[in-house]
């Protein structure tokens, strides 16, 4: 089964107040260990950039299944960088994944793709997490979503299939220094 994957990573990092794709743990970026879980399971990994995107480039540039596309519309948020980033998929489904979210296990890629659905997610004792595996038959649908709307609009209008998984990575995001540092300790 030919499946790619989104990684986004086109935000200002506004709440950290540092560019978080570049942050180091264990020796490699915080961008590296998010493509790290998908890159054995993808055929392609699309990472959408935006902000200090010169630095994605540079980090990702010795992976050769990544893409990295730029995302013109980055300040208006998220969504934008969902939309920019499904028009180059060319696989019959997807993962998409916050850059910010680090340590999703291969395993975790693997026991979604044994369920079926338009849109499938990871779930962590009862909690909902990334990354979401999406048919690629959905685009369409996305990128007619109003610009005020955003993704979780549209998947909980849809409807997914909800799957428990044993890696409470899948909830983990890094959005602060306090993330971060923490993130360190447990990695």
């Amino acid at each position: 089964m030919d499946i790619e994957g989104i990684v986004l990573a086109a935000g200002f990092s506004s709440r950290i107040k540092i560019f978080k794709m570049g942050l180091i743990l264990n020796n490699k970026t915080l961008i590296e260990h998010s493509i790290q879980g998908m890159y054995d399971i993808c055929s392609r990994i699309i990472v959408v950039g935006g902000y200090k995107i010169k630095i994605v480039k540079e980090i990702l540039k010795k992976y050769p299944k990544v893409d990295i596309i730029f995302n013109k519309n980055y300040k208006k948020g998220m969504f934008s960088s969902v939309k920019t980033g499904i028009q180059h998929i060319k696989s019959d489904k997807f993962f998409l994944l916050p850059g910010d979210i680090p340590f999703v296990k291969e395993e975790v890629y693997k026991k979604m793709l044994t369920f079926e659905g338009d849109i499938v997610i990871p779930s962590y004792k009862g909690r909902k997490g990334h990354p979401v595996l999406i048919k690629s038959s959905l685009i369409d649908e996305i990128l007619v979503e109003p610009e005020k709307s955003n993704l979780k609009i549209f998947i909980n209008r849809k409807g997914y299939t909800l799957i428990e998984v044993e890696d409470e990575a899948i909830l983990l995001d890094i959005d602060t220094l306090e993330d971060y540092n923490k993130s360190k300790i447990r990695n």
